[in-house]
């Protein structure tokens, strides 16, 4: 039986949430296709969850429902929600979350998924969110998941000209911001600030490839989202300019 592969993203780790989400799911929709995004998404920062989602959802497969839950706001009035794009689905917390990716994506429709009674006040993942995605992977009709709703949270990742922010820190300690390069640059004026008070500013070189770039030396380098990211050869930018996830940065 062929159904709409669902694809996860959470704040949850490794953990057994992950697990359990995934058991609803089968139970509800025995021939699920389970994909796992990521789950690595640092705790309650829903617009590094955002990002992950906005630039890596269309590599799925026209259909694919996104299932992401990082939300700090579970068990209040928050609204959970189901959106409708012209070829996918997001289903997740009213927080923004859902927003950037499913603005691009083009909405057509969302609606506010039902919280039943029993519901957990801290596990929306198991009880709302995953029963949802199962049973509109299963075939149940998009409109049948809830009522028509305006969400009330969307946000835009902020971007003036050459000015954005640290949008994520991967494992390697890359500085991953959402400004894209310009064309033959070979060096480039970079500046950090946090809170409004600036803590580094440098002319930084570029360099195409990690293994190019000197050996401990800040670079920047186009990374697979097709931004520019502060790295250091073998080693951590962000240990070594202690720079952190929405920082605001300028790439000129």
């Amino acid at each position: 039986m062929q159904t709409k592969p669902i694809v996860l993203l959470t704040d949850f780790g490794w953990s057994s949430y992950v697990g359990a989400m995934k058991g609803v799911i089968l139970s509800h929709c025995p021939h699920a296709q389970i994909i796992d995004l990521t789950h690595d998404v640092a705790p309650q920062n829903v617009r590094e969850g955002a990002w992950f989602l906005l630039v890596n959802y269309l590599y799925f497969p026209p259909g694919s429902i996104f299932l992401a839950v990082v939300d700090p706001g579970v068990g209040t009035r928050r609204k959970a929600l189901a959106i409708k794009t012209k070829d996918y689905y997001f289903l997740g917390p009213d927080n923004g979350l859902l927003s950037p990716a499913a603005a691009r994506a083009g909405i057509v429709d969302t609606v506010e998924l039902t919280v039943p009674p029993e519901a957990s006040l801290t596990f929306h993942g198991r009880d709302v969110f995953a029963p949802a995605a199962a049973k509109l992977a299963a075939g149940l009709p998009f409109r049948e998941l809830g009522k028509p709703v305006v969400p009330e949270v969307n946000f835009a990742f902020y971007l003036n000209g050459r000015e954005g922010e640290v949008v994520t820190i991967d494992r390697f300690g890359n500085a991953i911001t959402n400004i894209p390069p310009l064309p033959d640059r070979r060096k480039y004026a970079v500046s950090l600030a946090r809170g409004g008070k600036s803590y580094f500013r440098s002319e930084l070189p570029f360099c195409p490839a990690y293994a190019l770039a000197p050996e401990g030396v800040l670079f920047l380098i186009t990374g697979s989202s097709r931004t520019l990211e502060i790295s250091v050869k073998n080693g951590s930018a962000a240990s070594r300019l202690g720079v952190e996830v929405a920082d605001r940065v300028a790439i000129v």
